[in-house]
């Protein structure tokens, strides 16, 4: 049963279905994203609680639903896995709203309580280290994962993190934007310190709190340098950070991690000069700023899982100031995100992929979508073999990486035991703690033990799709359902939705961050210096045509920032074209009810897939702080540089979408 407040919003996406009889046609050579959306563009509102609506948030919504009603039905006593038992559980848990108020902050105490002691700077190794265990980052962040330069191995990462601004130079930006966020976050940090406390914080302990952040944000890297791997990889032993960044002992730090014995001394560093910045107000700045940082940390991490008067100053400064919304989404959503976390990755996540796969994915999604990956593949294995400007002895170390490549498709074979992990259908907040613990540990015994490439770290009910760092391309079971996919959609419709989204996750392996690493996800350079020199400079138009899009007044896409997703765009409805030919010579379609040849068809769905409709201020965050370009030019650029498209339409040399001279990389 659709829930009323989301009656308005399925309303609005309900006019995505005949898309095909709303087309403004002459537009097709002039704007195709208008062609295609401008229909539902103008009859489309946005509900107060979205800070978009689209294609994907459609999906999400449905996916949601779909969820919500399963796990209503789903009762923890009579599942019949650990999974689904602990999914039935946290979903009571979360919809409970009574006992959320009841149990306050009571399982946060411990660790505030902690970090409340802190009276002498020895202490400090052991307080982030706790901090650390349950997941909260900052002043830095940690994490087990593989090792880029051996990827059969884990080690320990520690990066930059801790601010409460989204982008290190809101700290410093004079503009209205960032005058406000500064604004709203100082309010923010009171509420939380004042929740912690039961007093609010003086004037004099909030600037304190800013000014500390600004001095981390300053030593902090920028967005666009975080995308050279070979930038933020540093390899350590604790005596060599030691002595690179004195100030905090990190042996002491390591040792309280309760990592087990067999863990490698060596770790790996993100950001030196950011680890240099911490440690040295380790050693200089004032114990009772420490005490108030790190707390502000824990009650942000979980704020949003927290009593309403936490939610409430959560949705005010993430939900309110930096996205737009008027109200908050309803609960059951705000549930399934907190439990699954953003992009699926939430240490509990995976409890909601077990109940979505049982209900949204039939075993024949899974053998149609392996087929359109193998048609794409061997679409981009041809454009390699073809491309004029690469050596031989390269290309056929990007068709050793191509062929090495592993898809993920669905969900995983195994699913997660949760051996050790407890749940209580009146704690949902202590739920999401121990989740947090429970995770780590997990993690923790990853060190010193060979990488499981089967595993997958997304769970299934995520509307995404990803280029895993072990040449892997994912995809979950959320995104392979309509729009982007239907077993009883024709090819022109699969191939353009799900395709453009396989093909673009493919090309990420080979994009300006992405081609760095070999066959096996390790950072290896196999280019030749010519053509690395030649990428690079088809890289360099690609970057200057998107900077060149101006998405607000006055504020215009960052080309350096969004280089590998825009290459990925270009180049990934290319190869999904290209794999829909292949398709067509085997089985060609039947006639189009909407009159469109296949490949019209294709692009219309990839411009349809692409629609959305969004809020200013979160467009504006999009463009400062996001590597992805905003959807009009993800359909507009790629379309613009594809001679397939100009020829299905009839497009004609000056017609705006026909880009001259045409961009092409792969």
């Amino acid at each position: 049963m659709t829930t009323p407040a989301l009656r308005p919003l399925l309303a609005a996406l309900a006019l995505a279905a005949p898309y095909a009889q709303a087309q403004d046609r002459p537009l097709a050579c002039t704007d195709f994203y208008a062609h295609v959306n401008g229909a539902w563009m103008a009859q489309t509102e946005l509900p107060p609680e979205r800070s978009r609506i689209g294609a994907f948030d459609g999906l999400r919504v449905r996916n949601e639903e779909l969820l919500q009603k399963a796990l209503n039905q789903l009762e923890p006593t009579q599942a019949s896995t650990p999974g689904l038992r602990h999914a039935a559980t946290l979903w009571r848990s979360g919809m409970d709203t009574a006992a959320i108020e009841r149990q306050g902050l009571a399982a946060l105490k411990p660790l505030l309580d902690a970090l409340s002691s802190l009276q002498r700077r020895e202490q400090l190794p052991a307080l982030l280290a706790q901090m650390a265990r349950h997941q909260v980052s900052g002043p830095f962040a940690v994490g087990v994962r593989p090792d880029v330069m051996n990827t059969t191995r884990h080690t320990l990462s520690i990066g930059q993190s801790g601010l409460t601004l989204p982008d290190r130079d809101d700290y410093t930006r004079a503009d209205a934007t960032a005058q406000g966020l500064r604004s709203a976050a100082r309010d923010y940090r009171a509420t939380l310190l004042k929740a912690a406390d039961g007093a609010a914080p003086s004037t004099e302990r909030l600037d304190a709190l800013e000014q500390f952040e600004a001095r981390l944000a300053a030593a902090s890297s920028a967005r666009v340098d975080l995308r050279n791997p070979r930038a933020n990889y540093h390899p350590h032993l604790a005596a060599s950070l030691q002595a690179q960044a004195p100030g905090l002992d990190w042996a002491a730090w390591i040792q309280a991690l309760g990592l087990p014995e067999r863990a490698p001394a060596r770790f790996v560093v993100g950001q030196p000069d950011y680890l240099k910045a911490v440690a040295r107000e380790a050693a200089e700045a004032p114990l009772p700023l420490w005490r108030d940082y790190l707390r502000l940390r824990v009650l942000d991490a979980f704020a949003a899982a927290g009593p309403k008067a936490l939610q409430d100053a959560h949705f005010a400064y993430y939900d309110q100031t930096q996205r737009g919304l008027l109200q908050p989404a309803p609960r059951h959503e705000r549930v399934v995100e907190l439990i699954g976390g953003r992009y699926g990755g939430a240490p509990l996540a995976m409890t909601l992929g077990e109940a979505f796969v049982q209900v949204a994915f039939p075993a024949e999604a899974a053998r149609r979508s392996a087929a359109l990956v193998e048609d794409i593949k061997a679409a981009l294995r041809e454009r390699i073999f073809a491309l004029p400007w690469m050596a031989p002895a390269t290309k056929l170390r990007a068709l050793d990486k191509l062929n090495a490549m592993s898809p993920k498709i669905g969900a995983p074979a195994q699913w997660p035991t949760w051996v050790g992990l407890q749940t209580r259908a009146d704690d949902f907040l202590g739920n999401l703690v121990r989740g947090a613990q429970w995770q780590w540990a997990q993690r923790a015994q990853d060190l010193g033990q060979p990488v499981d490439r089967s595993r997958w770290f997304t769970s299934p009910h995520i509307v995404n799709a990803f280029a895993g760092g072990l040449n892997e391309i994912v995809f979950p079971a959320g995104i392979l359902q309509p729009p982007f996919f239907s077993a009883s959609a024709d090819d022109a419709a699969n191939f353009g939705g799900i395709g453009m989204v396989i093909g673009h996750e493919i090309i990420h392996h080979f994009d300006d961050r992405g081609r760095q690493f070999d066959a096996v996800g390790n950072l290896n350079d196999w280019w030749t210096a010519a053509d690395a020199a030649a990428y690079q400079q088809r890289a360099d138009e690609v970057v200057r045509l998107y900077g060149s899009f101006e998405a607000a007044p006055g504020e215009f896409v960052n080309g350096r920032l969004t280089l590998g997703e825009n290459i990925s765009d270009m180049a990934g409805v290319q190869i999904a074209y290209a794999g829909l030919l292949k398709s067509l010579k085997r089985t060609p379609n039947a006639p189009r009810a909407d009159g469109l040849t296949p490949q019209q068809g294709f692009f219309t769905q990839t411009g349809l897939i692409w629609r959305s409709k969004m809020r200013t201020e979160a467009l504006i965050q999009q463009l400062r702080t996001d590597s992805h370009s905003p959807p009009r030019f993800r359909v507009l650029a790629p379309l613009a540089h594809s001679p397939a498209f100009a020829e299905a339409f009839g497009c004609r040399a000056g017609d705006p979408m026909v880009a001259e001279p045409r961009i092409s990389i792969w």
